[in-house]
């Protein structure tokens, strides 16, 4: 994700943020033999990180939190394990 790019809006920050979430649920807590974790999914997570309010990624936590029925406590400490 290219941060001067003058065409990135607010959902490509979502997204970012989104796809990484779901990647790490899906490596950690699902059963299956493909990992969707990148660097640069990583990557572009933290970097959307420093733009998106802290609301909104609450938001999408919990929600993918709840439809992937992980515990909120447990998908935080997935995310950021050294907190």
């Amino acid at each position: 994700m290219d941060l001067n790019d003058p065409e990135l809006e607010f959902s490509d920050l979502v997204y970012s943020y989104q796809s990484w979430v779901i990647a790490v649920i899906n490596d950690e807590k699902l059963s299956t033999e493909d990992t969707l974790l990148t660097d640069e999914i990583a990557d572009d997570a933290l970097n959307a990180m420093r733009f998106l309010p802290g609301d909104v990624t609450s938001a999408i936590e919990t929600s993918l939190a709840r439809v992937y029925e992980v515990d909120p406590e447990e998908l935080s400490t997935l995310l950021f394990p050294e907190d």
